[in-house]
Order: C-alpha cells, then sequence, then structure tokens
C-alpha cells in the first residue's frame, strides 16, 4: 500500500522527460575565449543539467534502498560530482570559467540550483521503509531548470522536452516553435545525430538566442520507455514502445538578450 500511495504520489508531480537518464550525446567542446557567446553558453548550461542528472543515475539504487537512511546525496554531493562529470565530459574545469562572464554567472546559478533541489529532497531521498522513492533523472532534471528558471529572473530558461508523443506531463510540452523543431529538424531523417538546432527567435515578446539539444534513448530507457507498447513501467505510466537511439527528450534553453 505504500508503494502503491508514493507511485500516485509520483504520478501527479512527474515530469515527461525520461524515466531513467537518455543516453548522453558524444561529449560537447565547451571552448572559447569568450564568456558571453549564446552557443557556448547554452551548450555549457545542456552539460551541467546533463552531469547533474548523470549523477542521480548512477545513484538510484541507493536512493531506492528502503534499509538505508542518509544517502550522502547532499547538494554539495552531488554538485561536486556533477562538476568532475562536467570536466571530463567538455575538457573544462567549471572553476576555470569566468565567474564574470555571462556563461560563468548562468552555470554557477545552474550550479546553485542543483544544490538547492538536493537539500529541499532530503526527506524524500532518505526516506526509510520506502523502496521507490519518485526521485529519478527526470524529476531531478525538471525540478534543477525550475529552480535555474526562477533564479535566473528572466534572464535564461531551462526545460526538458520532447516530442509530444511522448509528454508524460503537461509542463514538459513544447511550445509552438519547440514541436515545429523537433518535427521539422530533429526527426528528419537527414539530421544528423545528435546536432543542436539554434535561432534567433522572439519569445514572450523579446529576442532571445534558442537551442534545442536533442537526447536519445540508451538501452537502460527502455525498461521505461520500450516495449511493449502500451505495458505499465514502474512509475505507473504506459511504455512508448521506443526503441535505442530513437530520439526521446531535448533540453530546451532560452536566452534573452
Amino acid at each position: 500500500m505504500r508503494f502503491l500511495l508514493h507511485r500516485r504520489r509520483f504520478r501527479a508531480n512527474a515530469v515527461a522527460a525520461l524515466a531513467v537518464i537518455l543516453a548522453a550525446l558524444a561529449p560537447v567542446s565547451i571552448v572559447g575565449a569568450a564568456g558571453d557567446d549564446d552557443n557556448l553558453i547554452a551548450q555549457s548550461l545542456a552539460e551541467m543539467l546533463r552531469a547533474g542528472r548523470t549523477v542521480i543515475s548512477r545513484n538510484q539504487e541507493r536512493i531506492n534502498n528502503s534499509q538505508l537512511g542518509d544517502k550522502g546525496l547532499s547538494g554539495a554531493v552531488v554538485l561536486a560530482e556533477a562538476r568532475k562529470i562536467y570536466q571530463t565530459s567538455t575538457g573544462v574545469d567549471p572553476d576555470t570559467i569566468d565567474p564574470a562572464s555571462r556563461q560563468g554567472r548562468l552555470l554557477h546559478i545552474e550550479m546553485d540550483a542543483i544544490v538547492e533541489v538536493m537539500d529541499a529532497n532530503q526527506a524524500t531521498i532518505n526516506a526509510q521503509g520506502v523502496g521507490f522513492k519518485g526521485f529519478i533523472p527526470a524529476i531531478f532534471g525538471r525540478l534543477t531548470s525550475e529552480a535555474f528558471a526562477r533564479r535566473a529572473n528572466g534572464e535564461a530558461e531551462m526545460k526538458v522536452t520532447a516530442p509530444v508523443e511522448l509528454i508524460r506531463n503537461r509542463k514538459a510540452r513544447p511550445d509552438i516553435w519547440e514541436a515545429e523543431v523537433i518535427k521539422t529538424k530533429l526527426l528528419a531523417p537527414d539530421w544528423q545525430r545528435g546536432q543542436p538546432y539554434s535561432a534567433i527567435v522572439e519569445t514572450k515578446g523579446r529576442p532571445a538566442f534558442r537551442i534545442m539539444v536533442p537526447e536519445y534513448y540508451g538501452a537502460s530507457c527502455l525498461s521505461c520507455h520500450g516495449s511493449p507498447k502500451g505495458e505499465m513501467d514502474v512509475t505507473g505510466y504506459p511504455k512508448e514502445g521506443g526503441k535505442e537511439n530513437d530520439l526521446g527528450g531535448v533540453i530546451s534553453l532560452v536566452l534573452y538578450r
């Protein structure tokens, strides 16, 4: 009964990005002399979000251990691990990015958001007597994106969306521009796998740099998003019938000008 109640609570709050972390793209080169280049900033933010989700993915069994109390996954611990993963994937130590640059400032806002989310969810993560906690990479990604947008205070936004038929929560639904990019670009047969799409687009009445960073199902994703289509997964949602390397999600970033 406790598991069923927890699963219902999860269904009410789950964002429909992915139930487990999506397969990462090839490492992105986050290099450049200036820390104010829109593309550089956006891909840097996307890589830090991926790094944080990877930490949650690697610790999923620990989080869902019903016997263990304190999981040792405080905001400071998770951020430290995320920073290491970010450095490995990009070749750049986040400490070397000028904090006075726009990239450095927004990256630190995102890192603060990661700490905020982890510290705010310690009671859930550390609950004893409860197995599946519902605190999965997708939930972490949604909460971090929301905290980031709040802290960025109208300067930048981030969310994880997906093709509309894969959306499990309305908060993750692509807007009109995102839906068009997914349909005509990222899902196009000739689109280079892993290639982001970016453009300057008026958003909420303001000029903005927007980028869509595609992500693809890995083998581990298919336990929730694979076959047989329609079968209920552990989170209580029907599986989508996806296949490895299918487009499963998109990190969408907006940098207002």
